[in-house]
């Protein structure tokens, strides 16, 4: 029999940190959005950011939908690692209570 090992609350941890990154991307589309030049320190800077706003607008719908199944894939492993240890130890219990009871019974 094979050994599998799963920490289930480290990939709980793993989903949830998904979902706020997740939620970074949909609630910030780009943190320099509507600052001067001169609050930016330079033009350069703020045409940088510019630039970087627009390419980051094209490419962040992708990245938050790959973050969206990311996180619901390492959630729905926890919860299938978490059922299958349940009906295992849940089966170990009733095969041990059914040893027993053949056993009392001679």
């Amino acid at each position: 029999m094979s050994d599998l090992k799963a920490d289930t609350v480290r990939i709980r941890e793993c989903s949830d940190a998904l979902k706020r990154i997740h939620d970074e991307f949909t609630n910030r589309a780009n943190p320099a959005k509507g600052y001067s030049p001169s609050e930016m320190g330079s033009s350069l800077l703020a045409d940088a950011f510019d630039e970087f706003g627009s390419n980051w607008k094209i490419h962040r719908e992708q990245l938050k939908e790959e973050l969206e199944k990311l996180a619901k894939a390492t959630e729905a492993a926890a919860d299938t690692y978490d059922k299958v240890d349940g009906d295992l130890a849940k089966a170990l219990r009733d095969q041990d209570k059914a040893s027993s009871g053949r056993g009392k019974t001679r």
